[in-house]
């Protein structure tokens, strides 16, 4: 037993939580945008038709602030590495640096090393120099496609659905797990489409699930869902709520964080009650799952979005970030977020993803060891129902704990995974629920005999 005395300061804890309000950064700090009103900030149309797309109108917004060798950077990163063409709500991109001081030296130091530009607008100095790539990476890395059961349906999990409506987002993420199909290509990666028309797609979508009523649970994703034209979204999530085997519907966006606008149109929050009343009667559970991966983008706006949309009827707003190196994976930035999004936006902290092993993305993925000691490190700062899960998505197997790895070589970074279902693809596999399934560590994470080892085998792995 230890005692104090009598000038023993108690030790601090591991975190130290401090309520933090969101604020919105003033957009009038941007040359491009000193004029811009309040009521067109909130307008969604403004917000889309001002979308950053190039490096020409990034130097519209900011001016002399960003200095040419930032504009450098990003113009190797779009030669040589992005799988990701440039997509900027100004909603989104009002969240860099939003403290920076105006001075142009400084201000592109800041924007450089700010959190959220590092996975929204991915420059080349940001990617691993030795392996951008791991030699497994994969432009599906999850497989998506593979277990389509028609056009954009994925049913990977026994009772689940993915159903993806649309290959677009309002904005675009460098690390997009679905960079073989959304958004428009690059030098590097040529992208795949969607062929049928949306509403061929959706009819036979639906046809499957009639087909199929143990599929209880439908995820309407794309892309993102605030690209459906809302008309045809609420039809889709009508007909959804007709199937008395659907008993949970599930939106994702990350629109709710990068372009809250859209949520607070009045058609879209009279369409989602609609579609709310609907599901209550009939007892399913609609909820909305957005993708927030800093404190920072967590803004008065999307605080308000959120409220309105829970308002409405939806039952539940819950986060899906993903834990990338320089973002958010130290404990602080983790807990920061989670408090900002539990606390102050009423979003639940649910899951976050490690970064999937797509190509160019080894600067942003942690090892499986260093998730398990983040997961150790936010137990019991936050309720236990808003305390998030830190998952690995398993290509073949779905979503696992970071624990659950049934063999783990820490030297090549080779961790071994299990499941307890089979995909439809293995629906006549015998040994589906017997086999291992491989995941890797980042090299670069490896001790030294590690590291040799793959550049000696990467060649015949690649």
């Amino acid at each position: 037993m230890t005692t104090q005395g009598p000038h023993t300061l108690p030790a601090p804890q591991p975190y130290e939580y401090e309520r933090v309000v969101p604020v919105e950064p003033d957009w009038r700090r941007l040359p491009g945008w000193s004029e811009v009103t309040a009521e067109q900030w909130r307008d969604a149309q403004w917000q889309r038709a001002h979308c950053v797309k190039t490096a020409r109108q990034l130097r519209a917004v900011t001016g002399p602030l960003l200095q040419d060798r930032f504009y450098d950077d990003l113009e190797a990163d779009h030669k040589r590495f992005a799988t990701m063409s440039m997509l900027l709500t100004p909603q989104m991109l009002n969240t860099m640096a939003p403290d920076a001081p105006l001075r142009p030296a400084d201000f592109t130091d800041a924007f450089l090393a700010d959190p959220v530009r590092r996975y929204m607008l991915p420059v080349a100095s940001d990617r691993d120099p030795e392996w951008p790539s791991h030699p497994y990476a994969q432009r599906d890395s999850l497989h998506e496609a593979e277990m389509w059961v028609v056009e954009g349906l994925t049913h990977r999990y026994p009772t689940k659905v993915l159903a993806e409506l649309v290959s677009t987002c309002p904005q675009y993420c460098g690390h997009c797990t679905r960079m073989d199909l959304v958004g428009g290509s690059t030098p590097q990666v040529e992208k795949l489409k969607l062929t049928l028309k949306p509403a061929d797609r959706q009819d036979q979508m639906i046809d499957y699930l009639k087909r199929n009523p143990g599929v209880r649970d439908v995820v309407v994703s794309g892309g993102d869902v605030a690209n459906v034209p809302w008309p045809r979204l609420e039809s889709f999530l009508m007909r959804l709520l007709d199937l008395e085997s659907v008993r949970d519907i599930r939106l994702a966006t990350k629109a709710l964080a990068g372009l809250p606008q859209h949520w607070l149109q009045p058609a879209v929050l009279e369409g989602l009650e609609r579609v709310a009343r609907t599901a209550a009667r009939r007892s399913v559970n609609l909820a909305v799952h957005t993708h927030v991966n800093h404190a920072q983008s967590v803004t008065p706006l999307v605080a308000e979005a959120a409220r309105a949309a829970l308002d409405a009827g939806v039952r539940d707003i819950r986060n899906q970030g993903v834990v990338m190196r320089g973002v958010n994976d130290t404990p602080k930035a983790l807990l920061d977020l989670c408090m900002v999004l539990q606390g102050e936006a009423n979003i639940l902290p649910y899951y976050f993803y490690m970064c999937d092993m797509i190509p160019n993305a080894e600067h942003w993925r942690i090892a499986v060891w260093e998730a398990q000691e983040l997961q150790h490190a936010v137990m019991g700062y936050l309720p236990g129902y808003a305390t998030p899960r830190i998952v690995c998505d398993v290509p073949y197997v779905g979503k696992r704990w970071v624990h659950q790895l049934v063999d783990y070589d820490r030297e090549r970074g080779v961790s071994q995974w299990t499941k307890n279902y089979r995909t439809g693809i293995e629906l006549d596999d015998p040994e589906a629920l017997a086999r291992r399934h491989p995941f890797y560590d980042p090299i670069t994470t490896l001790p030294e005999a590690g590291r040799r080892w793959w550049r000696e085998n990467a060649q015949e792995k690649g």
